[in-house]
């Protein structure tokens, strides 16, 4: 049987090696957002109003609320990946006061922080196996062997009960694989690769049945066992789920109405004046109250039908309820006073229990006054190399399905054999050779570049992700994606271009086809490059798609092919066509100023009077190439910086 401890011989629910406490004083989050007209100032949106809590060693926190409540807001800014995950709505300010054992977040403090995101963004066609596997060979230090790291995977499946599916892999809503709630255990598991001091969970439990639900809290209640803490947003749980919380902070609308223990929850509510007159889930009753409404489902429809009946059953209903009845509620003000509920929810709690937090969290604070500084521990726990070997192993595995598909194998070879058939042994015929040359410039400026396009839109997630856990550096994940994409975006073209050139006609000797593959294979690497700046800077598909649309049109229309005389205003454009420097390139493989053609019967002409040729010109070829190679280094240099506003720096 496979060893199932860790290396050092711990269990993953046994004691982390630094426990963390967790206390947030006064957290207040505002976003400004944008004025209606230009008359008006920037509004400003209160997020979080004031929210305090402690979370110890041991502890698991529940935040709940209704949804716009806040629970994902303050989760976010709690593990420190506000910044990170940015806000579409405006510019956000914190404030307030964060501390993990009496100090500030650092980037040394989040190797002992876990955080398990609400969406599992995991690559679909890797294994359970591989996925863990990988994780642990770029989080966990050098200083471990590769043989040690492979165990500590394994042992992470074992006690998640992941065994059964190791080598399924992940899968996507086109690729079948596991199931949500071991896809689930698949992302906590890759957080407690890393022995987390303190895990944060975004709703951890959506999208399950009541019973996996049930076993992922079970699983996060074993490892508070071992002294860690545990703090989760979760949106509706069972009864069962609710009394395994230690601690639950209930929000409404930004604000906080309840922080204490879970099992108080219900005698708070009472002890104010709001207490269920029949038997119901803890949770739902939180949420009820916490949205304004115990009866939201009777006043809805009494609103909407306007019938005498549901007025009338609601009335009943508020007549033999002590909650409304006990802050003397007449059944109009049930109805139409929401807000008002939530205010005295709000003023009960600061009147009630905001005392008993913060002298919770001065306790705390006598007590962590004293601790000892954090580790000052290098900055990556695996070297660049490490990185770069293992992210282009992983790469390999994961695109090789793609890059290879039947699909877009079957699509190249049919567009190259339709060139080569339709251009069937041109030779002697100039001006067909041109059109073919110009066409196979047009294939394989617009494959590569939209092929590259998508990569980073479709990667953001994962991305930002594993650069907020600081698994790599920026540039070793970059380096990997390059290289990888060689062979992958080069045998294509190769094949493509061997089939079109010799069915094609074009001219017979060895050193003219290898040139003019070469020169196919540089344009192929700087499309792909300026299709990356693009993607890395423009991450919506749409918009980088129109943008790419025109530009291309732009770099083909004036490559040299269709117009002989550019206007004035636009002819610097032709120095940055990458389109006008490989067509050039590829008609200095084939002719020469010196080569002639029969332009009509018994008529011969200069190849260079060809409008094409005249455009492009047989002069500066080493300036062409100068400037491709230019843009290969300049557009992945570009693609660097678009890419370093994802994820933190490094």
């Amino acid at each position: 049987m496979m060893n199932t401890e860790l290396v050092g011989g711990d269990s993953i629910f046994s004691k982390p090696q630094r426990p963390l406490t967790l206390k947030f004083e006064d957290v207040v989050y505002k976003i400004e957002g944008k004025a209606h007209n230009s008359c008006e100032k920037s509004s400003t949106r209160t997020i979080l109003s004031g929210v305090s809590g402690v979370v110890l060693p041991g502890e698991m926190l529940a935040l709940l609320g209704p949804s716009g409540s806040g629970k994902t807001t303050l989760l976010t800014i709690l593990g420190g990946r506000l910044n990170s995950s940015g806000n579409k709505s405006g510019k956000g300010k914190v404030t307030g006061t964060i501390a993990f054992n009496a100090a500030p977040y650092s980037s040394s403090l989040s190797r002992s922080i876990g955080f398990v995101t609400q969406d599992d963004v995991l690559y679909p066609h890797l294994t359970v196996t591989e996925t863990l596997l990988y994780t642990a060979l770029l989080q966990l230090p050098d200083s471990i062997p590769r043989m040690d790291k492979a165990m500590i995977a394994e042992s992470v499946m074992t006690e998640l009960g992941l065994t059964a599916c190791r080598d399924s892999i992940i899968g996507n809503s086109v690729k079948r694989g596991v199931s949500g709630g071991e896809r689930k255990r698949v992302s906590i598991g890759q957080e407690l690769l890393i022995n987390p001091s303190l895990l944060f969970l975004d709703e951890p439990t959506s999208g399950l049945d009541s019973t996996t639900a049930g076993k992922i809290v079970s699983t996060l209640l074993n490892l508070t066992k071992g002294g860690r803490t545990v703090v989760m947003s979760i949106h509706q749980p069972s009864s069962r789920m609710f009394y395994m919380f230690h601690k639950v902070l209930l929000l409404s609308d930004g604000h906080p109405i309840y922080f204490g223990k879970g099992s108080s929850a219900m005698e708070y509510f009472a002890s104010v004046g709001y207490a269920p007159s029949v038997l119901m889930n803890p949770s739902d009753f939180l949420l009820d109250i916490a949205n304004g409404a115990l009866f939201s489902i009777i006043i809805d429809v009494a609103f909407k039908s306007n019938s005498p009946f549901y007025v009338y059953l609601l009335e009943i209903l508020v007549t033999f309820d002590a909650n409304v009845r006990n802050v003397g509620l007449s059944p109009v003000e049930a109805m139409c006073d929401r807000e008002e509920m939530k205010a005295a929810l709000i003023s009960a709690y600061n009147t009630r229990l905001k005392t008993v937090v913060k002298k919770e969290l001065e306790d705390v604070a006598k007590q962590l006054r004293e601790t000892e500084p954090h580790d000052k521990r290098e900055k990556w726990c695996t070297s660049w190399w490490v990185q770069f070997t293992v992210l282009l192993e992983r790469g390999l595995k994961e695109r090789k399905h793609e890059s290879f598909s039947t699909l877009k194998i079957t699509q190249v070879i049919i567009a190259s054999l339709l060139s080569g058939m339709l251009w069937f042994q041109s030779q002697g015929h100039v001006q067909d050779q041109v059109g073919l040359i110009f066409n196979l410039v047009c294939l394989w400026s617009f494959t590569p570049i939209f092929e590259a396009l998508f990569t980073f839109p479709r990667e953001r997630e994962m991305l930002t992700k594993e650069r907020d856990s600081r698994m790599y550096r920026l540039s070793s994940y970059l380096m990997a994606r390059l290289v990888g994409d060689l062979p992958m975006e080069l045998i294509l073209p190769i094949a493509s271009i061997t089939l079109a050139y010799w069915m094609g006609g074009l001219k017979p000797t060895a050193l003219s086809y290898i040139a003019f593959l070469l020169i196919t294979l540089l344009s192929v690497l700087v499309w792909q490059g300026l299709g990356l700046t693009i993607g890395s800077f423009i991450m919506n598909i749409k918009v980088a798609t129109t943008f790419t649309s025109i530009l291309m049109m732009l770099f083909t229309i004036i490559g040299g092919f269709y117009v002989q005389k550019v206007p004035v205003f636009l002819a610097w454009v032709k120095y940055i066509s990458v389109s006008f420097h490989v067509f050039k390139l590829m008609l200095l493989t084939q002719f020469t100023s010196t080569d002639t053609y029969e332009c009509a019967p018994g008529q011969i002409c200069s190849v260079s009077n060809l409008h094409q040729v005249q455009v492009v010109g047989f002069e500066h070829k080493e300036f062409s190439i100068m400037v491709l190679f230019a843009m290969l280094v300049f557009f992945r240099f570009l693609t660097y910086m678009g890419l370093r506003r994802i994820g933190v720096p490094d």
